[in-house]
């Protein structure tokens, strides 16, 4: 007979913080509960594991079931375990991360959610659980990450002027960056690079230059084609 430790066990859970940008305005993606507890309040997309279900599989099933987005890369942002902070009892959360091209996916909500919807960060409805706190600390994450990470690669085409890398950051940050110093701290980080083309605008005068990031890999058709960006060039100088 297996041995069986004396010790409580706790319930496992896994949330998907996800993140995009509407008009140049980060969002996060919220279910509104269909069950209790928290009947009818929002949250972020998330469940229990089922047995031998790794959390990491946990949460792209929950997320598929709820919002139905798939194929999203999500990363492992922290462990939630604070006592109480689920009224069912012992639940641990394991939260992921991610930012994607929300026009890229069709919101369709099912499972045990009764809405599905991107909702303003610096607007948001009182959240179930300590969905709150998780949603706080994904958003320090993904804002500690513009210094060294390349994020905008999930928003940007391939090719793209560095006034649209300025409005994912300006977006994620939630503030207005100076154009100089924005351009000058990018060129000198080495994480972009010219591609000696520019964008036809149309419009007399110099055209923007249009960038890349650097050794940048494309993952399955996700930038495929320099129309799939969710910052607009169209407003662009």
């Amino acid at each position: 007979m297996p041995y069986v430790y004396k010790y409580p066990r706790p319930a496992l859970t896994a949330d998907a913080v996800v993140f995009t940008i509407v008009e140049e305005r980060l969002h996060v993606l919220l279910i509104r509960r269909a069950g209790e507890p928290f009947a009818g309040c929002w949250a972020v997309p998330g469940g229990f594991c089922r047995e031998n279900e790794p959390a990491a599989e946990a949460v792209k099933r929950e997320l598929a079931e709820e919002t139905g987005i798939t194929g999203v890369w999500l990363e492992q942002l922290k462990t939630f375990d604070t006592p109480g902070r689920d009224p069912r009892g012992w639940v641990v959360s394991v939260a992921h991360v991610a930012l994607i091209n929300g026009a890229r996916v069709q919101l369709d909500s099912a499972s045990d959610a009764a809405d599905a919807r991107w909702c303003p960060v610096d607007d948001l409805p009182p959240l179930a659980f300590d969905h709150a706190q998780i949603v706080g600390y994904a958003l320090q994450r993904l804002r500690n990450k513009l210094r060294w990470d390349n994020i905008g690669s999930q928003l940007l085409p391939v090719k793209f002027t560095m006034a649209a890398l300025q409005l994912v950051h300006e977006a994620v940050l939630g503030c207005t960056l100076d154009k100089r110093n924005f351009q000058k701290r990018m060129l000198e980080g080495a994480t972009i690079r010219d591609t000696g083309t520019t964008l036809v605008t149309g419009k007399r005068g110099p055209q923007p230059r249009l960038f890349a990031f650097v050794d940048r890999s494309r993952e399955g058709d996700a930038h495929d084609g320099d129309c799939c960006n969710a910052v607009s060039e169209e407003r662009m100088p």
